[in-house]
C-alpha cells in the first residue's frame, strides 16, 4: 500500500473536512498555540497546538480549492507563524497574535471559506 493510499484511508476515518469554516481553525491555531505555549510554560505545547489546527484547516483548504490554494495558505500560516515574532517586539505579544491570526482567517475565508459557507445554517 503506497503513502498516498495510506493517507486517503486515515482521511475518510476522520471527520468532513469541510465540517468546519477553516478561517476559524488558522485563528484558534494561531491564538490557541500562543496562548498554550504561554500559560503553560512549554514552547513545544503550543506548537503541537499549531501544527494540530493547520493540519486540519489544510484538508479543507485540500479538498476545497486544491492543492496550489493549499500550499500557499500553509505558506502564509507558518509565515505568520515566523512573522508574529519580530512583529511582537514592536506591538506587544497578543496584538501580534490577533494581527496575524486576522490576516490568516481573511485570506483562508476569501480563497476557500466563502464558497463552503454561505449563510447556510444548521
Amino acid at each position: 500500500m503506497s503513502v498516498k493510499e495510506t493517507l486517503h484511508e486515515l482521511d475518510e476515518l476522520l471527520p468532513s473536512a469541510v465540517a468546519l469554516p477553516s478561517s476559524a481553525v488558522v485563528a484558534g491555531g494561531l491564538i490557541g498555540g500562543y496562548a498554550v505555549a504561554r500559560f503553560t510554560g512549554v514552547r513545544a505545547l503550543g506548537g503541537a497546538v499549531l501544527l494540530a489546527k493547520g493540519v486540519v484547516a489544510g484538508r479543507t483548504w485540500y479538498r476545497s480549492a486544491g492543492p496550489a490554494t493549499t500550499a500557499g495558505l500553509s505558506v502564509l500560516y507558518l509565515a505568520g507563524f515566523g512573522l508574529s515574532h519580530p512583529l511582537a517586539k514592536r506591538i506587544g505579544a497578543w496584538p501580534s497574535v490577533f494581527t496575524v491570526a486576522a490576516v490568516n482567517a481573511a485570506a483562508s475565508w476569501a480563497l476557500v471559506d466563502r464558497h463552503n459557507f454561505r449563510g447556510e445554517t444548521a
